[in-house]
């Protein structure tokens, strides 16, 4: 009886696929494999459904005769013609190359690879807009930082009108702005501003801002569109978006203003008359697009008015060319945003995003399901303490 063998029993050895036996042939090699049988190869990838991916394209490798200090030698293959594997740039083909200044894909994220992996490139825009829709400053302030030198690209300083695109490096103060050129859903935050507040960052007489109530940005700082003088109260927007506050601004837009004013004594028709039809500031000609009596009881009188200007101080400067002192000033509606009536003073809520994207002109951004949802409840109300 014959002794049983002490070495381990091998598998039986099964027919490579057809996938693997065409990567796995030397182009060169014109001798039809299947026709000598199927034959051991050390280099043969392990057979399983996906083995045709791990396979190894260049072929069999065979051994070398090793060097005199032991280190087998590289051989340098020729050339062949029509052989993309050979091609210096054959990764980047095979895998797909990102266009110039478009960032691949985040892994784990979906194909969208994260909201801020894929950029878009736009064509060139003028400086002072790229850094207004990144929330540097407005427009006007960016034009009078570049006359003042105090805005570089790539290292020159900047002209006025200069276009710049996703590849230039832009410094303010020497300090470098990071900038997107995707468009962005704008930020818009509805403020009810109290008595007792100065519309500015800064203040020699030390007086509370506005500012202080509002939510702090990581990128970019709050926009205010528009003023309100220290003794006037009601609607203040606020925004993130340059492009949009100089949108709301601007003279050449005519936004309307609508305030209540409660004045010491009543207005005669012809005073009426001259404040529709206009009456003669220190700066100019003024005049209430519209007037409206709204009542009132003794000495208070209050009026609904309309204007498409934002000078400063000027209804109230109206009033008083005309005789009247006004003892309360409120803004209630700002173009087409209207001073909502459960926001209390010193309260803030930001705007709806689609409602942002209209007000701005820009097409409402996709929601899911649960983000419908979401939007469809009540704005919360916020009321933060000045820091």
């Amino acid at each position: 009886m014959p002794r049983k063998p002490n070495r381990p029993l091998r598998p039986p050895l099964k027919k490579k696929s057809d996938a693997i036996e065409i990567l796995d042939r030397d182009p060169r090699d014109t001798r039809d494999r299947r026709t000598e049988g199927a034959s051991r190869d050390e280099d043969a990838q392990p057979e399983r459904k996906d083995a045709h991916l791990n396979a190894d394209p260049r072929g069999p490798r065979t051994p070398r005769a090793p060097r005199a200090g032991g280190v087998a030698p590289t051989p340098r293959r020729p050339r062949i013609e029509g052989d993309p594997v050979r091609h210096p740039e054959a990764h980047r083909s095979a895998l797909g190359q990102p266009e110039r200044g478009e960032r691949p894909a985040a892994r784990g994220r979906g194909q969208d690879g994260g909201r801020n992996a894929p950029t878009t490139l736009t064509e060139p825009e003028r400086l002072q807009k790229v850094l207004a829709q990144a929330g540097v400053a407005s427009r006007r302030e960016i034009e009078e930082w570049v006359v003042a030198g105090r805005i570089s690209v790539n290292g020159l300083p900047a002209s006025l009108g200069q276009k710049i695109g996703p590849g230039d490096r832009v410094k303010v103060n020497g300090k470098l702005i990071p900038l997107r050129f995707t468009q962005r859903s704008p930020r818009v935050l509805i403020y009810h501003k109290p008595e007792g507040e100065i519309v500015s960052r800064d203040d020699p007489e030390g007086r509370p801002t506005v500012f202080e109530r509002l939510p702090l940005l990581r990128k970019g700082r709050w926009l205010a569109v528009g003023r309100l003088d220290f003794n006037t109260s009601g609607l203040l927007l606020f925004t993130n978006d340059g492009e949009l506050a100089n949108k709301l601004m601007h003279p050449r837009y005519e936004l309307e203003r609508e305030y209540a004013v409660r004045t010491l004594g009543e207005l005669t028709e012809e005073q009426v008359k001259s404040l529709t039809e206009g009456i003669q500031l220190e700066d100019g000609a003024a005049k209430f697009n519209l007037l409206r009596d709204e009542g009132g009881e003794g000495a208070n009188h209050w009026y609904r008015v309309t204007i498409s200007e934002g000078r400063n101080r000027e209804v109230r400067r109206m009033f008083e060319a005309i005789g009247l002192t006004v003892s309360r000033l409120m803004r209630v509606r700002y173009g087409s945003v209207e001073l909502p009536s459960r926001l209390k003073r010193g309260m803030w809520m930001e705007m709806p995003e689609a409602e942002a994207c209209a007000l701005a002109g820009l097409p409402a951004p996709q929601q899911s399901r649960e983000q419908d949802e979401r939007a469809k409840r009540p704005v919360k109300l916020h009321r933060t303490q000045p820091r």
